[in-house]
């Protein structure tokens, strides 16, 4: 680069081999290295001495949930003790009154849809700050393993976490990181209304120092290869459960439920939580296999539907017939 004259002296460029101030800029340099340095020197008294190495840091007791702290999530209560944990599906458009219905109709968590379904996390977090404390805990199947989705999920106050289509141990962990805080995941300290006192801001010992002790994460077996490494992905730390999907099981590998083959892939899931002792997670009409313990039940349409039909018994679809007009035919909406 050419010269530049400036008022203070020849200046050359920063490709340029001299200036007037060289042994200035070095040594200016140079103090700032050794400030550097010494700003990474520990402070007497500090646990983690000796050079800075994240590998061998030694996590602090700030975090650490008070003695005697017991489980206050009821959902992670009745699933690791063996009992069977209902979630009901909530998937079209999140009414906080709709929310509301299905968390107080007795299912053990709520599986708001989010992979499927069009909703926002802003919608999903109004709805749950509605009613916190309805029977049911909410929870939430987040469209995949992603830092975005699932700290989303969790700022707003989910309590269980279901991630689909894992197919590699590589999945798991990021599925694991991004649930936990650390020292067990990377999950960011960043507020929501999952703080909010009047959600779990006042849980005894605290949100930010019982959660990873209350939070259910389940990870979904959907592909063969999450056939593959069902082994591994069970046995990632922090995974409570890991679910046999079984619609997408028969999607990709183009057998129905009872063939052979399609049995086998069940029959791996299975195995795979029994081996890493986990529990074991399906559809609601597989509450009678045996070692299933968790599941999906139905969501708010269907039952709308099934409530109706029980309440009225055999008045259900009684409805008048007209001979002509537009209730003439029979109707089904």
């Amino acid at each position: 680069m050419s010269d530049r004259n400036s008022g203070c002296g020849r200046v050359v460029g920063f490709a340029g081999r001299a200036g007037p101030w060289p042994a200035k800029s070095v040594s200016a340099g140079g103090r700032r290295r050794r400030r550097q340095q010494g700003a990474r020197e520990p402070p007497p008294g500090a646990v983690n001495q000796g050079p800075f190495d994240p590998a061998t840091w030694k996590y602090g007791n700030a975090f650490t949930p008070p003695p005697g702290s017991k489980i206050w999530n009821p959902a992670k209560i009745k699933l690791m003790s063996g009992g069977k944990l209902v979630g009901g599906t909530v998937s079209s458009g999140i009414d906080p009154t709709t929310y509301c219905a299905m968390a107080n109709a007795g299912y053990d968590f709520i599986w708001t849809e989010m992979q499927h379904a069009n909703n926002t996390w802003d919608q999903v977090g109004k709805a749950w700050r509605t009613c916190p404390n309805a029977k049911a805990v909410p929870g939430a199947r987040v469209p995949y393993a992603d830092e975005y989705q699932i700290q989303h999920a969790l700022d707003a106050g989910a309590l269980v976490i279901v991630v689909p289509t894992v197919d590699t141990v590589e999945e798991a962990i990021a599925a694991r990181d991004w649930t936990y805080f650390p020292p067990l995941g990377k999950r960011s300290l960043g507020g929501g209304f999952a703080f909010d006192p009047n959600v779990w801001g006042n849980v005894p010992g605290g949100y930010r120092n019982t959660i990873n002790d209350n939070v259910v994460l389940i990870l979904m077996i959907e592909t063969l290869e999450g056939l593959k490494h069902a082994d591994e992905i069970a046995k990632v730390p922090g995974v409570n459960a890991i679910f046999a999907a079984s619609s997408d099981l028969g999607n990709f590998s183009g057998y129905k439920q009872g063939d052979p083959d399609y049995e086998r892939a069940i029959n791996i899931v299975h195995d795979a939580a029994l081996r890493a002792g986990v529990k074991l997670c399906g559809p609601w009409a597989w509450k009678d296999r045996p070692d299933f313990t968790c599941f999906q039940a139905g969501n708010e349409m269907a039952a709308i539907a099934r409530g109706v039909k029980m309440e009225l018994g055999e008045f259900a679809d009684t409805q008048g017939r007209p001979e002509v007009g537009p209730f003439a035919a029979a109707r089904t909406r």
